[in-house]
């Protein structure tokens, strides 16, 4: 038996993955597979890549992408999710800030440096036409970090995916005051170069499964409820989060990798290129 570790966040994205393990999918390939959840987000999931903490990572492309650049000795070996991710653009309930012009100068909550909700703060002032060199952050870890950052008045807005955020928009917590998606697909698998170089059919195997269970996801009967009762959302609102999310089985392609490094490049993310080969793993 292989034992392999897996690390993602805790969102409706990765419940593909749950279902399989669940369903013993990996353990009847010989494929020991121990899921953690990872509330914090893409910067600790490529801080857990390049201690050993985790093998195999589901994680944002444009973190990880910079993060390769940047020497996490990691190769992407796969889009997971093809469609964007839809970042709303969070304020306290109270909070005197109306439209996403207020925000201009203010400080945004972070999940940590180098997180995709740092990253997507820059494309977002970027589109807005701000200074991006008068950003400003406060590094809350979690959501509910972020709760009591916005609360308190310690940060201004936050960023986080839509859809996991409605509830505490619900609640009256939050107020949205829209949303950007990302110009590119939103999750990738990455894998420690070591784990690639020492069980490479494990991991074709993994994503063999995965893909299978992926590309038949929105056919399994009453997803829409088990999503909605397991993630705590409406209903309504996981229906139109399954129309508007499409898995992947296949390899990222050059021009999309390219389009990720030019746009952080343009906004100083990144000082240095990567090529096709040091980023990602073809079989």
């Amino acid at each position: 038996m292989t034992t392999l570790k897996i690390a993602g966040v805790p969102e409706h994205f990765n419940l593909p993955w749950h279902l399989c393990i669940e369903n013993n999918e990996f353990e009847n390939e010989n494929i020991n597979l121990e899921w953690t959840d990872v509330p914090e987000g893409t910067g600790k999931l490529c801080q857990m890549l390049r201690s050993g903490e985790t093998d195999i990572a589901v994680i944002l492309t444009e973190g990880i992408v910079k993060d390769i650049v940047a020497g996490n000795p990691s190769k992407i070996v796969q889009v997971y999710v093809e469609s964007p991710l839809l970042w709303g653009i969070h304020v306290a309930a109270k909070s005197k800030f109306q439209t996403i012009a207020d925000l201009e100068n203010t400080k945004v909550a972070i999940s940590r440096l180098g997180s995709g909700s740092q990253l997507m703060a820059y494309v977002n002032a970027h589109q807005q036409g701000w200074n991006t060199e008068n950003l400003q952050f406060e590094i809350v870890n979690t959501i509910d970090g972020a709760v009591e950052a916005l609360t308190n008045g310690t940060a201004d807005y936050f960023m986080w995916e839509h859809f996991m955020t409605k509830p505490l928009v619900d609640k009256g917590i939050f107020r949205n005051l829209g949303d950007c998606p990302t110009p590119w697909p939103c999750f990738v698998i990455a894998v420690r170069d070591v784990i690639l170089e020492k069980h490479p059919q494990a991991i074709q195997k993994i994503l063999e499964i995965i893909n299978q269970t992926t590309s038949e996801f929105k056919d399994i009967p009453s997803i829409d409820n088990t999503l909605a009762s397991r993630y705590h959302q409406k209903k309504e609102d996981i229906r139109e989060w399954l129309s508007l999310t499409e898995w992947s089985q296949k390899t990222l392609q050059a021009d999309v990798l390219n389009n990720v490094q030019n746009q952080l490049s343009q906004l100083a993310l990144i000082d240095k290129k990567g090529t096709f080969a040091e980023i990602v793993k073809t079989f």
